[in-house]
C-alpha cells in the first residue's frame, strides 16, 4: 500500500521535461507560477531508464524542496508506465514503472504523462477542440478539448509517405538533412493534414525547432516556447485521475 495518503497539501510542484536532447526543470506553484530558474540537462546519450533518473536526480538536487513532482515523458505513457520511448535508449523502455521509479527515488507522489500532453495542458486556452504539436527531436502530439486532455494518439508514428513518419518527416534527422527551408514546407504539409483531419479550433505548435517556422501562421495557429509549457506540470494536479492520469505514491 502507498505510505503516503492521498488527502496530502500540494504548495510546490517540480515539473520535469524530458526530451530527446534535454531534460529540463523548474520549480512551480500549485497555480502555475514559476518559482525557480528554468534549468536543462543534456539527455544522455545511452538514454536508459537508470540514465535518465540520475539526470533528474541532478536537477532535483539545485530545487529546493517540493511537495510533488510532474513529468513529461516523449513516448506512450499509461497509469505512470512508459511504453513506448522512440527518442530515447533503444529497446530499453518496454513497459517501465518509471513514475514509480520516481516516486521511490523522491518519496513524493507523482504523475507522469506524455510531454506533448503536459505542454498541451500548460498553454491551451481551454476552449473547443485544441491541438498542440512539439518539434523537437521527433513529433509529438496531444489533444484536448475543452482544456481536458483526449486520450492519447502517437500520431508521429502515423505514416505521411510511402517510408517515413511523421517523427521521420519533420524531426530533428529532417530538418538537419535537407534544411530550413524545405523542412517549414513539409510542416506547412503536416498543418494542412491536420486541417483537413481534425477541423481543430486552435493549433498550438511547441518545441525546439519551433523557433525555426519562417511562414505566416494562420489567425488559429500560435507558436509556443518550452518554458510555457512546463507550466503544464501544475495543471496536470488539478486533471482528474483517468486512464493515462494516475498518481503514484511511494513504495519503499
Amino acid at each position: 500500500m502507498p505510505s503516503i495518503q492521498e488527502n496530502i497539501v500540494i504548495t510546490k510542484i517540480l515539473s520535469i521535461d524530458i526530451g530527446g536532447s534535454s531534460v529540463k526543470t523548474c520549480m512551480l506553484s500549485a497555480d502555475g507560477q514559476v518559482l525557480s530558474e528554468y534549468t536543462k540537462l543534456p539527455t544522455p546519450e545511452d538514454a536508459t531508464p537508470e540514465a535518465v533518473l540520475e539526470v533528474i536526480k541532478m536537477l532535483a538536487a539545485t530545487m529546493g524542496e517540493f511537495d510533488a513532482i510532474s513529468v513529461g515523458f516523449p513516448g506512450y505513457v499509461k497509469f505512470g508506465i512508459v511504453e513506448t520511448a522512440p527518442n530515447l535508449a533503444k529497446k530499453r523502455w518496454k513497459h517501465i514503472p518509471f513514475a514509480q521509479d520516481i516516486s521511490n527515488t523522491f518519496r513524493k507522489p507523482v504523475r507522469l504523462v506524455n510531454d506533448a500532453d503536459q505542454q498541451g495542458l500548460g498553454v491551451v486556452d481551454g476552449e473547443g477542440f485544441e491541438i498542440v504539436i512539439t518539434l523537437g527531436t521527433g513529433m509529438g502530439t496531444a489533444l484536448l478539448y475543452d482544456g481536458q486532455l483526449l486520450p492519447h494518439l502517437e500520431l508521429a508514428h502515423f505514416p505521411v509517405t510511402k517510408d517515413k513518419d511523421y517523427d521521420d518527416y519533420v524531426g530533428d534527422r529532417a530538418f538537419n538533412k535537407i534544411g530550413k527551408k524545405a523542412w517549414n514546407e513539409r510542416v506547412q504539409h503536416v498543418i494542412e493534414i491536420y486541417k483537413t483531419v481534425f477541423n481543430y479550433d486552435r493549433l498550438y505548435i511547441g518545441g525546439g525547432n519551433a523557433k525555426e517556422i519562417e511562414f505566416e501562421l494562420e489567425a488559429n495557429i500560435r507558436r509556443v516556447n518550452n518554458r510555457e509549457g512546463i507550466k503544464g506540470g501544475a495543471k496536470l494536479w488539478t486533471t482528474k485521475e483517468q486512464y493515462q492520469i494516475r498518481t503514484i505514491y511511494p513504495t519503499i
